[in-house]
């Protein structure tokens, strides 16, 4: 009999730290010597000349931008792998969220050539992964991507992340929160494969644990400092949390109900708001999945109000769901080629969507109890 071996996978090197921006082309020159470079907007117009100064000092040639990234969508990995094509450049660099992380991560697979993601912004642990979410341009679920390798570099001003507006702090701790939960999960149910289809080691999850006490210890402290934009240990800590703790637990841990739960509410008319957000909530409805005790579902109900993410359907924009929708929603949940499956429980739709309500009600209550508004 074979067994299925442990695999950790990591980005081959990751830097963070204040200004460490400034200092890129002295990581990407080992990398290659013609660049391709494209975000969002926003990023390009944050970073993009000081990345291309630092890459051109150090002999990179920057031979194409493109500033046009708002999703990540088969259409937009197509069209940007045909310009590196073009190009023929030997190093694909995404800068911004995820939709550019992912996007990035994507072209470069297709393109055969090295990746590197600079985040702008601590929304999601995308930077460090191996794979891509893809979407529609109406940010529909539509699958995730599997690629050969994680990035070559993933680089992090930390600086650049404190001075982005606060919710993307407050959106990639609830990215993050699910990190252990779902790693327990995996690991409690023999046949759970990781995203590079292997069991998970002790160490992808001893991250897990870690990336959850530094959410604990340091996050709603975090908060209160992102809202001033300030860089101080808190925030180093989060950062380092969402962008590599819970990435590297994810990924070679696994995913399990909470990103099911999520994808299967995209589909709900109304939906309007970002990823971490909505996995917080749904993180939560895999607790409820689980049986885990009331004092605890509602601590995590406390610290995910207390960071500033929804707790209740309303909060979320589908507070007016139909039944039907929210069954429709727990059926895409528990696709068979989603994660449902790495639960150490049979889940069936009924189960999804009971736990889906019963977050609602427990959220609703928390409010009331607390007396503000939602």
């Amino acid at each position: 009999m074979v067994e299925i071996p442990k695999i950790l996978v990591s980005p081959a090197r990751y830097v963070q730290g204040r200004g460490a921006i400034y200092q890129i082309g002295e990581q990407v020159k080992l990398l290659g010597k013609k660049a391709v470079i494209f975000g969002g907007p926003t990023a390009m117009k944050v970073t993009g000349d000081i990345i291309t100064e630092s890459l051109q000092k150090n002999g990179v040639e920057v031979v194409h931008k493109d500033d046009t990234v708002k999703e990540c969508t088969h259409e937009a990995i197509n069209r940007l792998a045909s310009i590196g094509q073009e190009y023929k450049a030997d190093i694909v660099i995404g800068i911004g969220g995820g939709k550019s992380a992912d996007t990035a991560k994507a072209v470069a697979a297709k393109m055969k050539v090295n990746v590197v993601t600079v985040p702008t912004q601590c929304a999601t642990n995308a930077d460090a992964s191996g794979l891509s979410v893809v979407y529609t341009e109406k940010h529909e679920f539509v699958e995730y991507l599997f690629h050969p390798k994680n990035p070559d570099l993933v680089l992090v001003d930390s600086e650049i992340l404190a001075k982005a507006p606060p919710k993307f702090i407050t959106w990639g701790m609830g990215d993050a929160l699910a990190c252990m939960f779902e790693a327990d999960a995996c690991a409690a149910q023999p046949n759970a494969k990781n995203i590079p289809g292997g069991r998970s080691t002790a160490a992808a999850v001893a991250l897990t644990h870690l990336c959850f006490e530094n959410l604990m210890t340091y996050g709603i402290q975090a908060a209160k400092d992102a809202k001033k934009q300030l860089l101080t240990p808190a925030v180093e800590k989060i950062i380092e949390s969402v962008k590599l703790l819970s990435c590297l637990g994810f990924e070679s841990s696994g995913l399990a109900a909470a990103h099911a739960t999520h994808n299967g509410l995209t589909i709900v008319p109304g939906l309007h708001v970002e990823h971490g957000q909505l996995v917080a909530f749904c993180t939560i409805t895999q607790l409820i999945l689980e049986g885990r005790a009331p004092e605890e579902v509602e601590s995590i109900v406390g610290w995910v109000h207390e960071v500033g993410l929804p707790i209740t359907l309303k909060e979320l924009g589908i507070g007016a769901a139909s039944d039907n929708d929210l069954m429709k929603a727990a059926e895409k949940a528990c696709d068979p080629h989603d994660t449902m499956g790495n639960m150490p429980l049979n889940i069936t739709p009924q189960m999804v969507k009971d736990a889906i309500l019963a977050t609602d009600a427990i959220g609703t209550e928390y409010h009331e109890k607390c007396g503000c508004d939602h």
